[in-house]
């Protein structure tokens, strides 16, 4: 017989949560502050109030075996059930007699008691802590042991009809997945060995890093046997996770390979809440969104509809559900990811500790198994994700706009501005900047002093421009007071005062932070096509000395690619002026050697512009397509697919852009590459103090973690767009004297050993030449039209 185990705030949660979706209030972390004031509350009870009292009961339904379990918050001398709850709603406004959800949950602790005790009947009591008034309301009721058990028998009727859903599902997926096999006829060189190693890191719930060179397919190779492992439950779920939408897609077709074999499984895409929303501005709450009024009351049957119906939730069918119910898209596709197999999704929903998934990770942790795909992009966005900012200028805008009739509101804002107008006053004007070690402890409580302030005025005031102000920047708050609680030595502060004075906590080294995510499933695997060197990436995303880690050779054959290092050429910034001109003619050698589609990448839009312009002037007859700033999707999709099979386009692009990674130009769609720079970051404090921080661990080991690595891996993202296909050939200019040199030369991959440097525009010439008429020897790599210029 199959079994259940659910937690009895799930359950009552899931059958008898109602009402509407409204982040105009900007919730707290709950689990934290719940926990602080049920112990309070507790301690206080005094003696005869036993707390956290474990109750668990089994019952059979619709042919499953439930096992319900959770602890009362207080049994007082066996007679009465106690069920705390932290509220922001004042005892003045505070209607009814409690929650239905809230005395589903006492009432089926009640039950489990008395059951389990003999009692006929028993006193049930919900005490509701005032967060601002620090008020305790409290409801009591009495119910018979009859009453409670027929609520209990209809809460688990409702339940059972979905639970029997999921579980013939779940029996059927471990069938089919049992039957699937690799969705090749062969595997790929590398790929066999890929697939082993991460069945096995999930077998024995460790970490895996992994080198995997485009071309090896680490897509399937990771998907795979992560599948296999659910099917023979050595894992609960995968997170699938990325860092772009194009590389969200490849693994949705990746699993749509394996569901050719009539594989059962339920995989659910999340799409950010901005782009799959209905509206034309988001704004969630009942009183501007239909879609967020009244989601609690119908999102059960939607779930229903959905999972009954579909497998593979994507944007689109999640979309289509979302309307047919009237429900919001977004929250759907979360309720949905509760009950899948496979979530694909960004990097925050795991790492991100403002915006994560606390559905699966705030209470304990699961059976998961991370894919971390093109990981080497996890450094950069964890010290973002792990750094906050506060801005005067914000802070002291929303201070004039709050009427000083707001009392509490408007002295924490001017508290807080005050501070900030101290701190900036340390800053020398020299520099319009200032640097310590040690947190802003005397800052942090006035941040956490406005967060409380704010939140109970924002819990009574309506929707205002000015209520949507101080929203705003309750949330930068909650965000930096979040930070504040993970500064150690890895962080620095950083205040800025020029035009504005910003508080910043940088995170200069996020492995500890990153493990400690980690730790929130039971095995990762990082993997990218660009993570060399494998060392500097392990231990900045969390691994140990111990942790495993795997490098393979590229599968394609090394002549396929040429690489050509340009030592006549200075791309640093003083000297960047008088290189406008050579640049510009190189690319047409280069487009001149071999008709074909070319992208150019560059450090800069200035950079760019400029030399973008000195070759269309020169060359009006070739086609181009240049990068824009802040390029609309639409607009993005169309750069890409100027690039066909017999045309010949030259795209101007930035290094380290939209596309210098996840784009798949297979076959003649891209023929080569030009790489102006070494890929370095502008300088600037923050990656100065990266800087230092590792040259104080590592001796002269600073300027590598924080410029040369970050910048060599753009490089080899965009060189990466070249050869996609065992057939492809192609050739790459690295257009900067640097590349010459020994540090940057020990950067190359494996399968460049073949570069050669180049001193002189005669002497490329002569290579591309002899590149591209070697190319035609290794076989049928281009289209026919392309065979009859040879033989022409």
């Amino acid at each position: 017989m199959a079994e259940v185990r659910i937690s009895v705030r799930h359950l009552v949660e899931f059958v008898k949560k109602s009402g509407s979706i409204d982040s105009r209030m900007g919730e707290p972390d709950r689990a934290v502050l719940g926990t602080k004031i049920h112990k309070k509350l507790q301690k206080e009870a005094g003696e005869g109030y036993e707390s956290e009292v474990p109750l668990a009961f089994e019952c059979e339904e619709k042919g499953i075996q439930f096992c319900i379990h959770g602890r009362a918050d207080g049994i007082v001398d066996g007679e009465l059930i106690d069920e705390i709850k932290t509220t922001h709603v004042a005892t003045i406004d505070f209607e009814g007699e409690g929650a239905e959800v809230h005395w589903a949950q006492v009432i089926l602790y009640g039950y489990f008691y008395a059951v389990q005790e003999k009692k006929e009947s028993i006193r049930l009591r919900l005490t509701y802590f005032h967060l601002e008034e620090e008020a305790i309301s409290r409801f009591e009721r009495t119910m018979t042991l009859a009453e409670m058990e027929q609520f209990f028998k209809e809460l688990i009727e409702e339940f059972a009809e979905f639970a029997k859903l999921m579980h013939d599902f779940r029996e059927e997926r471990r069938e089919t997945i049992k039957h699937i096999d690799f969705p090749y006829p062969d595997y790929r060189k590398g790929q066999r060995e890929l697939s082993i190693a991460v069945y096995r890191t999930i077998a024995a719930k460790e970490k895996l890093f992994c080198e995997a060179p485009t071309g090896i397919g680490k897509t399937i190779s990771t998907l795979f046997p992560a599948i296999k492992a659910i099917g023979e439950e050595k894992t609960e779920k995968i997170f699938y996770l990325t860092a772009k939408t194009a590389t969200r897609q490849v693994a949705e077709d990746a699993v749509q390979e394996l569901k050719r074999q009539k594989m059962r499984l339920k995989s659910t895409t999340i799409t950010a809440k901005d782009k799959i929303c209905f509206l034309t501005e988001r704004r969630c709450n009942p009183e501007d969104c239909e879609f967020a009024r009244g989601y609690f009351d119908r999102i059960n049957l939607a779930l229903f509809d959905l999972l009954k119906h579909e497998d593979t939730l994507s944007r689109e069918v999640i979309e289509v559900y979302a309307r047919k119910h009237t429900v919001c898209p977004f929250e759907l596709s979360l309720d949905a990811a509760l009950f899948s197999d496979l979530i694909i999704c960004d990097y925050n929903y795991v790492f991100d500790p403002t915006v994560y998934l606390r559905r699966f990770f705030a209470d304990t942790n699961g059976r998961y198994t991370f894919l971390i795909d093109e990981a080497h992009n996890l450094v950069d966005r964890a010290k973002e994700m792990y750094s906050a900012a506060l801005s005067k200028r914000q802070v002291l805008d929303v201070l004039r706009k709050v009427p000083k009739q707001d009392k509490k509101l408007h002295r924490a804002l001017d508290q807080l501005n005050k501070k900030m107008l101290e701190i900036s006053k340390e800053v020398t004007s020299e520099t319009g900047e200032w640097v310590q070690k040690e947190a802003l402890k005397s800052f942090n409580e006035k941040v956490y002093a406005f967060q409380e302030v704010a939140q109970e005025w924002l819990g009574k005031e309506i929707s205002t421009d000015t209520h949507q102000a101080v929203l705003e920047l309750f949330f930068e708050a909650r965000s930096y007071g979040k930070i504040a609680e993970f500064y150690d030595e890895h962080y620095q502060t950083l205040v800025e005062a020029k035009k504005d004075t910003q508080i910043k906590q940088l995170c200069l080294d996020p492995s500890k932070l990153l493990a400690e995510r980690m730790e929130l499933g039971t095995g990762s695997i990082l993997f990218s096509a660009t993570f060399s060197p494998l060392d500097y990436y392990t231990k900045l995303l969390g691994g140990e000395t111990d942790t495993s880690r795997l490098s393979f050779p590229s599968p394609f054959r090394m002549e396929h690619l040429q690489v050509l290092t340009l030592s006549y050429i200075d791309t640093r910034f003083k000297g960047r002026a008088s290189s406008y001109a050579s640049i510009a003619e190189t690319l047409f050698k280069m487009v001149e050697a071999k008709r074909g589609n070319y992208l150019f990448f560059f450090p800069s839009y200035a950079y760019m512009d400029e030399v973008y312009r000195r070759f269309s002037d020169a060359h009006p007859d070739v086609e181009t397509r240049i990068q824009e700033p802040n390029m609309p999707e639409e607009a993005r999709t169309e750069f890409v697919e100027a690039f066909q099979e017999g045309h010949a386009v030259a795209g101007f692009a930035i290094l380290g852009g939209a596309f210098s990674e996840g784009v798949d130009l297979k076959g003649t769609r891209l023929i080569g590459a030009a790489i102006v720079s070494v890929g370095l970051a502008q300088p600037n404090r923050a990656l100065d103090l990266v800087k230092a921080h590792f040259d104080e661990r590592e001796a002269a080991s600073g300027y590598r973690y924080a410029y040369q690595i970050p910048g060599m891996n753009k490089v080899l993202q965009a060189a990466g767009r070249v050869i996609r296909g065992e057939q492809d050939r192609g050739i790459v200019l690295l257009i900067d004297q640097r590349f010459n040199e020994p540090r940057y030369v020990s950067e190359f991959p494996r399968h460049w050993q073949n570069w050669k440097s180049v001193s002189s525009p005669k002497v490329l010439d002569r290579e591309l030449a002899r590149f591209w008429n070697f190319a035609y020897t290794l076989g049928d790599g281009f289209s026919g039209e392309e065979q009859a210029e040879k033989n022409d």
